[in-house]
C-alpha cells in the first residue's frame, strides 16, 4: 500500500462509527454560522465537549473539527494540555492566543491598551510595570476582554482544546468562568479530554460542561466490525473473521490500537488468517506499554535518548534543546528524529512548535521508562537548556521541580525569579509552588526570611491561614532589614485580620511597635494597631483607644505617609464617635494632604476608603466619589480587580444612595456584588454589597426582592467578626421593619445599640440603629419611642451635618405624632434642603404633607406633597412616589405633572444663586438681585446641593470644579 492510502486510512479510521459526534459538531458549526449572521443560538451556549479514555479518538474529531471550521472560513485558535506541562500557569492560554497576536498587523501594545500590563504575564508577553502584580481576577478578567476582541475582529471564531485533563489549572479556571459569555459571542468552543483524568479543580468545568443539554458527547469504543474493517482496508480482505476478531479483542476497541496494529500488520505482510495470531499479538503488544519500548530500544542508544528528552520536554520539544538534554549532536538528532518518525513514535513531519509524539499515549509510555537517575538530570539539564535559550524562569522551574533538593543558591534563585514571573501572571498558586520547592532547596540563612515573606504574599489570597504560618517562621528568622519586617509584620496582621483573629493581628501590631527602634516603622504600627482595633467586634476599650489616637493625632502634621495614615484613622475614628464633623474634616484634609494610594501593596485600602467615606457622612459626597474614582481607577489599572475592586463599585453605590440616587445604587451594588461572587469564599466586599443593595431595595419599595437576597445569602443568620459598615444587624433589622415584624427588630436593635454604647460609636449619621429602633417601638412604646428619637437628634446636632439631624427630625416628628410633630416636620425639612441627601428630603415632605393634611391644612399639604412626590420619582423610590399620591388622592387632590427633569446640571438661575451665596450675600440680598422670593432662593439652593452633592460647608470648592452650564 502506497504511503498516501495508508495516511488516509490513518486519517479516516478513527472516524468510524463517529456519526453522532460528528452530527452535533456540524450542528454546533451551523449555529456558530447562524450566531455570526445574529440569529440567537437554539442551544444553550456555544460549548461542545467529546470525552473518553485515551484512545479513542478524540484528536481525530479534533481534528476533523479544525478541518470542518476552516473550510467554512472561519477563524481557528487552539491549544493542548501536556501531562508533563500541568504546572507551567496559562500554557493552554497562551497557546490560543500568542499566534493570533502574532498575526496582527497593528503592535500588540495597541490591540491590547490599557490591558498589556495586566494580562502581559499571563500572555507570556514582557509587561512594562513589573513592579505590581495583578491579582487573578483582574487576569481574568482582561483574558475575557481579550478574546471577546479577539472574537469580534476574526468572527466566527473556533476554540479547539484538546487533552483539556492535563491544562494547567489557571487555563481551566479561566476556561471555565469565560465559557458562558461563548453564547454571546460568535464563538464555539470545542473541548476534548479524559473525564476521570480532570483534576480535583475541575469541579465547576464539569459542571458547566454537564449544563449543555446533550454534552458532553461520550466517545464509544469501535464496534468489532469497525476494527475488521481497518484491519482489512490494511491487510486485505482475506482477513479472517477469528483474526479480526482477535484483534478486536486485544485493541479493546480502542481507534488508535487498532490503527497502529493494522499499520504493524501490513509492515510485516501478515494476511489475517489464524496462524498469524502469535505475530498479531506481538505487533499489538508493541503499540504501547513494554512492547512499545522494546520496538523504541531496537532504534539503538542514542535515538532512545533523544526520544526520552522530547518526552521530557514535552509536545511540542524543539528539536535543538532535545539535542542538547540528549547531548547528541545535530545530525545525530536529525537521524534519530527520522527513525522515529519511520517508527510511528514522533508524527510524520514536525510541527509548527517542535517535535510531536504520534499520540499522547506514546509520550507518557517513554516518560514513565525513563530510569529515574536519568530522568532527574534529563529534567536538571533541561532547565539550564531552557534558560540559556531565553525561555525564562517559569520554563526553567517546572524541570526544577522534579529535580531533588540539593542547596544550589541558583536554584533557590531561579525558582524566585519563577515565582515573580508567576504572580505577575496572576497565578499565584503557580508561584505558591515554586518558592515552596525553593525553601526545601534550603536558601542561605540570610535570604530565608525574605522567602518565606514572598510565599506569604503568594498564599494570602487563597490559603490565609498558611500565610500565617509562614510569616510567624520568618519573624523568627533575623531580619537585618526594618522595611522588610515592617512588611512581614503588616502581612501577619492582614492574614490574622481575614482569618477571623483581629485581636491577634491588634496585638501583633501593637508589640512591633513598642520594639522597633524606627519611628517610622513605630508609627506605621501605631497605624495598623489602630485599623485592627477599629474593625474588631470584641475590643475591650474602644473609648481608651479613641483618646490615646486623638492624642497621638494632635501631634503629628501629615508628613509622611504613615503621620497621614494615623490622621486619617482619627478621622474615621471621630466619625463613628459623632465629634463636630469639622474636627473630622480638618483630620481628613490633612491625611489627604500628599495623597494615599489604594494599591499599596504593603499599607492596604482600608484607611483610604475610610478618609474618602468621612466626607459622605459629612454631607459633601461628592468629594468622596471623586476619591472613589479615583481609588477604583487605580485599582482597574494595575488589574486589582478582585476584593479592591467590589468594595469601591460597593461604596461608590452606598455613597449615591446617600445621596438619593436610588438607580445608580441599586446598579453598583449590584456589580459590587457580581465582582465580590466571583472570588472564592466569603470575602467582606459581599457582605458590604448585600447589605447596601437590601437598603437600597427597601429605599425604592421594593420588600421582596431585599428578602430573597438576604435568605439567598443567609444575610440574616451570619454575623461578620469585624465592624463593617452598613452595619449588617441595623440592615436586617430595617427589613423586618419593612416586614412588619418589629419585635424581631426591637430585639436585634437593642442588642446593636448596647454594643455601640459600649464602644462610644454615637453618630446616627453612621449607624441609625436608635431611629430604627424608635419606629420599632412606636406602637408599643411611644414614649421609649420618642426617647430615642430625641436622643438621636441631640446626637445628631452635635456632629453637625444637616442631612443626619433632618433625618433624626423626621423621626422624631413620625414618633411623636399629633400637632407638636407639624413644627419636627418643618425643622426637618428645612435642614434636609440644605443638604444633598435627596431620598431623606423627599421622605420628610411626604411625611409633612400627610401630617398636614391630616390637620386640615390641606394648601400647605399640598405643596409638600407635590414636591415629595416631584423628589421621590426622581430618586427611583417607587413606593414613596406611590404613597405620596395616595396622600394626595385622600386629600382630594390630583398629582401635578413633573415641572422640570433630574439632572446633575445646574440651570443658570441655580448658578447664579450658588455664586451670590458663596460671595457672602444674604438670602434677602440673592432674591431681590433675582428677583425672587427668599422661599424661592432656599429652594433653588437646595436643589443645588442635591445636584452638585455637597452642603454649604463645602460649596465654594464644589462650584469651581463643578461644570458650568451651556449658554
Amino acid at each position: 500500500m502506497t504511503h498516501g492510502a495508508r495516511q488516509s486510512i490513518i486519517e479516516s479510521c478513527p472516524l468510524l462509527e463517529r456519526d453522532r459526534e460528528l452530527q452535533a459538531l456540524d450542528s454546533a458549526l451551523s449555529e456558530l454560522r447562524d450566531a455570526a449572521d445574529g440569529v440567537p443560538r437554539t442551544l444553550p451556549g456555544g460549548l461542545l465537549a467529546f470525552t473518553g479514555p485515551a484512545g479513542l479518538g478524540k484528536s481525530a474529531l479534533m481534528a476533523e473539527a479544525r478541518t470542518r471550521a476552516t473550510t467554512r472560513g472561519f477563524t481557528v485558535l487552539s491549544g493542548r494540555g501536556g501531562e508533563n506541562e500541568q504546572e507551567s500557569a496559562f500554557r493552554v492560554v497562551r497557546q490560543l492566543v500568542q499566534p493570533a497576536l502574532a498575526l496582527m498587523d497593528e503592535d500588540v501594545h495597541v490591540f491590547l491598551g490599557s490591558w498589556y500590563d495586566i494580562v502581559a504575564g499571563a500572555l507570556g508577553l514582557e509587561a512594562t510595570d513589573t513592579a505590581h502584580a495583578p491579582d487573578p481576577t483582574g487576569v481574568r478578567d482582561g483574558l475575557d476582554w481579550v478574546m471577546t476582541r479577539l472574537t469580534v475582529r476574526k468572527a466566527p471564531v473556533v476554540l479547539l482544546l484538546d487533552d483539556l485533563h492535563w491544562a494547567d489549572v489557571e487555563s481551566l479556571g479561566w476556561l471555565t468562568s469565560f465559557a458562558s459569555r461563548a453564547a454571546d459571542l460568535p464563538l464555539l468552543i470545542v473541548v476534548a479530554y479524559r473525564p476521570d483524568e480532570l483534576p480535583p479543580e475541575a469541579a465547576a468545568f464539569r459542571a458547566l460542561v454537564a449544563r449543555h443539554g446533550n454534552r458532553p458527547q461520550a466517545l464509544a469504543p469501535l464496534s468489532a466490525p469497525a476494527v475488521a474493517r481497518i484491519v482489512r482496508d490494511e491487510v486485505g480482505d482475506g482477513a479472517e473473521d477469528d483474526f479480526c476478531e482477535e484483534c478486536w479483542t486485544v485493541t479493546g476497541g480502542s481507534p488508535f490500537e487498532a490503527v497502529e496494529l493494522a499499520i504493524g500488520l501490513g509492515e510485516r505482510n501478515l494476511k489475517g488468517t489464524q496462524d498469524e495470531l502469535p505475530a498479531m499479538r506481538n505487533v499489538a503488544a508493541a503499540v504501547k506499554g513494554p512492547g512499545l519500548i522494546e520496538r523504541l530500544r531496537r532504534l539503538g542508544t542514542t535515538t532512545v535518548h533523544f526520544a526520552y528528552a522530547a518526552a521530557v520536554l514535552g509536545a511540542p520539544a524543539a528539536p535543538e534543546l532535545a539535542a542538547t538534554i540528549a547531548v547528541v549532536g545535530s545530525e545525530e538528532a536529525a537521524e534519530a528524529a527520522e527513525r522515529l518518525r519511520a517508527a510511528r513514535i514522533l508524527a510524520g513531519s514536525p510541527g509548527p512548535g517542535g517535535l510531536e509524539f504520534v499520540h499522547p499515549l506514546i509520550a507518557t509510555t517513554i516518560y514513565r521508562s525513563i530510569p529515574s537517575h536519568l530522568r532527574v538530570g534529563m529534567h536538571d539539564a533541561a532547565s539550564q537548556a531552557v534558560l540559556a535559550a531565553g525561555l525564562g524562569a517559569s520554563a526553567a522551574a517546572r524541570h526544577l521541580l522534579e529535580v531533588p533538593c540539593d542547596g544550589r543558591p541558583e536554584v533557590v534563585e531561579c525558582l524566585r525569579k519563577a515565582a515573580r514571573e508567576y504572580l505577575r501572571a496572576g497565578a499565584p498558586e503557580a508561584a505558591r509552588r515554586v518558592l515552596a520547592r525553593a525553601l526545601q532547596e534550603p536558601p542561605v540563612t540570610e535570604d530565608r526570611a525574605e522567602l518565606l515573606h514572598e510565599i506569604a504574599g503568594a498564599t494570602f489570597l487563597m490559603d490565609p491561614t498558611a500565610t500565617v504560618t509562614h510569616l510567624r517562621e520568618a519573624l523568627a528568622e533575623p531580619v537585618a532589614d526594618p522595611d522588610l519586617r515592617a512588611s512581614i509584620v503588616y502581612r501577619l496582621t492582614q492574614a490574622l485580620a481575614h482569618t477571623d483573629q483581629l485581636a491577634e493581628a491588634a496585638t501583633v501590631a501593637a508589640e512591633e511597635a513598642h520594639q522597633t527602634a524606627s519611628p517610622r516603622v513605630r508609627l506605621r504600627m501605631q497605624a495598623d494597631h489602630f485599623v485592627w482595633s477599629a474593625f474588631r467586634t470584641d475590643e475591650p476599650d474602644a473609648p481608651a483607644r479613641s483618646r490615646r489616637l486623638a492624642r497621638l493625632a494632635e501631634q503629628l502634621t501629615g508628613r509622611g505617609l504613615e503621620e497621614r495614615y494615623i490622621l486619617g484613622l482619627r478621622a474615621w475614628d471621630a466619625v463613628v464617635r459623632g465629634e463636630p464633623r469639622q474636627t473630622v474634616l480638618a483630620c481628613a484634609e490633612q491625611a489627604l494632604r500628599g495623597g494615599m494610594s489604594w494599591t499599596d501593596e504593603n499599607r492596604g485600602f482600608e484607611v483610604p476608603v475610610s478618609v474618602a467615606l468621612v466626607f459622605m457622612y459629612c454631607d459633601q459626597p461628592r468629594r468622596a466619589e471623586e476619591l472613589f474614582t479615583r481609588g477604583m481607577a487605580e485599582c482597574e489599572r494595575k488589574g486589582w480587580r478582585g476584593s479592591h475592586l467590589a468594595l469601591g463599585q460597593t461604596l461608590f453605590g452606598y455613597i449615591r444612595y446617600r445621596r438619593g440616587c436610588l438607580t445608580d445604587a441599586e446598579e453598583l451594588a449590584r456589580e459590587g456584588l457580581r465582582t465580590a461572587d466571583k472570588m472564592e469564599g466569603a470575602v467582606p466586599a459581599q457582605w458590604f454589597a448585600i447589605g447596601i443593595l437590601i437598603q437600597t431595595l427597601l429605599a425604592r419599595g421594593r420588600t421582596t426582592d431585599a428578602r430573597q437576597l438576604a435568605d439567598s445569602y443567609h444575610y440574616g443568620e451570619v454575623v461578620p467578626n469585624a465592624v463593617i459598615y452598613p452595619d449588617p444587624r441595623t440592615v436586617y433589622a430595617e427589613l423586618l421593619l419593612a416586614e412588619g415584624r418589629h419585635a424581631e427588630a426591637e430585639r436585634l436593635l437593642s442588642a446593636v445599640g448596647d454594643w455601640l454604647e459600649g464602644r462610644a460609636w454615637r453618630n446616627p449619621a453612621w449607624c441609625r440603629w436608635q431611629l430604627s429602633l424608635a419606629s420599632a417601638v412606636a406602637s408599643s412604646a411611644p414614649d421609649r419611642a420618642v426617647s430615642l428619637a430625641r436622643d438621636a437628634v441631640k446626637r445628631a446636632r452635635d456632629f453637625g451635618a444637616a442631612s443626619v439631624i433632618g433625618q433624626a427630625l423626621h423621626t422624631e416628628a413620625e414618633v411623636t405624632g399629633g400637632p407638636a410633630a407639624l413644627d419636627l416636620y418643618t425643622e426637618a425639612v428645612e435642614h434636609l434642603e440644605r443638604s444633598p441627601a435627596s431620598y431623606e428630603l423627599a421622605r420628610a415632605l411626604v411625611g409633612h404633607g400627610a401630617a398636614l393634611s391630616r390637620h386640615g391644612r390641606l394648601q400647605e399639604a399640598a405643596d409638600r406633597l407635590y414636591q415629595g412626590l416631584e423628589g421621590a420619582v426622581h430618586c427611583g423610590a417607587e413606593a414613596l412616589s406611590g404613597r405620596a399620591r395616595e396622600e394626595l388622592s385622600a386629600a382630594g387632590l390630583r398629582p401635578l405633572p413633573l415641572r422640570y427633569a433630574q439632572t446633575d446640571t445646574l440651570t443658570a438661575h441655580e448658578r447664579r444663586t450658588a455664586e451670590l451665596t458663596v460671595q457672602g450675600h444674604p438670602v434677602a440680598v440673592v432674591a431681590k438681585q433675582l428677583r425672587l422670593t427668599e422661599q424661592g432662593v432656599k429652594q433653588l439652593l437646595s436643589s443645588v446641593y442635591r445636584k452638585i452633592g455637597t452642603d454649604a460647608a463645602d460649596l465654594t470648592s464644589a462650584l469651581e470644579r463643578f461644570p458650568r452650564p451651556r449658554s
